[in-house]
């Protein structure tokens, strides 16, 4: 046996033994001290990631009022697209690297924002948690199942420590109407649902038959790219990795399904207690090689009856052409003015906007993304339901104010990590089917895969890069 295989059986052995135990140790990741203390009239709020849709959620949380920003940190310092919130905000310290940060400003800090690549979640996030730093990251929570795993832990370990995933919806209308609709028993007996995601995205310009990562290129100046990488194993600079490229690789990003499941299943997920699902099986992979991911995705996740609900079949359908079937009474299929334009202000054309149908023994719903509400289809059904319709509460505070009120005492986080890892773990279940082209068996209770050892293996994956392994420890 090679050291190599060696040192990746030994890790795997070892995660996957963090992973299932029932009692954990303290996380010893860092030194530092929790604050102790309830957060004072404003939350000292640090941030890593400030670019790009980090940059939107900085001014979001800023705008709430409730934040003070007191640490700017993100491995791309004074570049372009960094520029927005290094003006706004020129007086606060800044910072390449997190654990400088952490190790310089601990003290100073209450809660950290979390806005980096996929795969960059897990250990900023972990680290934050160990010194008791109250945590909101963006969505999917991590890169893979195991380290969604280990994030729900390490939350479960301190009680008082407040974490919110950045699926924005789960504070809005449709949060509020599916809960009232699901309490009021308009929503129930749910057997399937389609989830449709068919906006262009980056990779569908690229080759499909593409056979290796792309060549090396000169790193940017300001550009730690050593960091950038993580725990990750290590590739040659390529602009296709960075400023939103990585969501196209699997060794770095989730994909579509990682990008916008969290914004169209996450109330179906948590209402309808729809956990972890027993297969995942890849009905079209348009385009699958071993990089990056298919031109179009379909995938049918099976989750069994839980109490006197049914099972309930999910099918999940992204690429610009690979549309779901549309019941009778579908309605309209232009873009929906509530879903908010992502970074670049852009929302590309799309011949059925991006939603859900939800499809019941009595009723089918229809319904957009974010926190669009849903609708009773067709028109004669729903206006024969009206009267039936239960009201529905306004929010209290949008997902920002949430978590910072959640910090201060005052509110409960909406997408907490126990909430929203297990959704986050149903999108790493479907992107092991993508990746590996295989239907995925999945043991619910013992959280393996029963059957491929290289789909179980990548529940785990690869051994982090040395001086990394510490951010698994839990």
């Amino acid at each position: 046996m090679s050291n190599n295989q060696y040192s990746r059986r030994k890790f795997l052995q070892q995660a996957l033994l963090a992973s299932a135990a029932a009692a954990t140790p303290g996380l010893l990741l860092a030194k530092g001290k929790s604050p102790g203390m309830p957060a004072g009239e404003k939350v000292n709020l640090a941030c890593v990631g400030i670019g790009n849709r980090a940059a939107e959620v900085i001014q979001e949380l800023h705008k709430t009022g409730l934040a003070n920003i007191v640490a700017l940190c993100d491995v791309d310092m004074e570049a372009p697209h960094t520029l927005t919130i290094l003006k706004q905000f020129p007086d606060v310290p800044r910072f390449k690297d997190f654990r400088q940060m952490f190790d310089k400003m601990g003290n100073q800090i209450e809660a950290v924002s979390v806005c980096t690549p996929d795969f960059a979640h897990f250990a900023v996030t972990m680290m934050a948690l160990s010194l008791g730093k109250h945590v909101y990251v963006e969505k999917p929570m991590a890169h893979t199942f195991n380290e969604v795993e280990l994030m729900m832990k390490a939350a479960a370990k301190h009680p008082n420590v407040v974490t919110q995933m950045g699926n924005q919806g789960h504070s809005e209308a449709n949060y509020f109407q599916f809960k009232a609709w699901k309490e009021a028993g308009i929503i129930k007996d749910v057997t399937a649902i389609t989830a449709h995601m068919n906006s262009a995205r980056r990779w569908h310009g690229w080759n499909p038959k593409i056979t290796s990562f792309p060549s090396a290129e000169s790193i940017p100046s300001t550009l730690d790219w050593d960091v950038w990488q993580m725990q990750t194993q290590g590739h040659e600079y390529n602009k296709n990795f960075v400023n939103g490229q990585w969501r196209c690789w699997y060794d770095f990003g989730m994909g579509a399904l990682g990008d916008w499941g969290a914004h169209l299943l996450d109330t179906a997920h948590e209402f309808l207690d729809l956990g972890l699902p027993y297969e995942v099986n890849p009905l079209k992979l348009e385009g699958h090689n071993n990089f990056f991911f298919p031109m179009s995705t379909t995938l049918s996740f099976k989750f069994p009856k839980r109490g006197n609900m049914p099972p309930v079949d999910v099918k999940w359908y992204d690429g610009i052409n690979n549309q779901p079937p549309l019941p009778d009474g579908y309605g309209v299929q232009a873009l929906d003015p509530n879903i908010p334009p992502p970074s670049n202000g852009v929302i590309q054309p799309a011949k059925l906007n991006p939603g859900k149908i939800i499809y019941t023994k009595d009723l089918i719903f229809k319904g957009g993304s974010h926190g669009s509400t849903l609708s009773i289809i067709p028109e004669e059904k729903a206006k024969a339901m009206a009267s039936k319709l239960p009201d529905v509460p306004a929010s209290p505070s949008n997902h920002f104010a949430n978590f910072l009120k959640a910090c201060k005492g005052e509110e409960k986080t909406r997408s907490p990590f126990a909430i929203a890892g297990p959704l986050s773990q149903v999108f790493c279940l479907g992107v092991l089917a993508q990746w590996t082209g295989e239907k995925i068996v999945f043991n619910r209770k013992k959280k393996t895969v029963t059957s491929s050892k290289r789909a179980n293996e990548l529940l785990v994956g690869p051994p982090p890069r040395k001086g990394w392994e510490q951010y698994y420890k839990v």
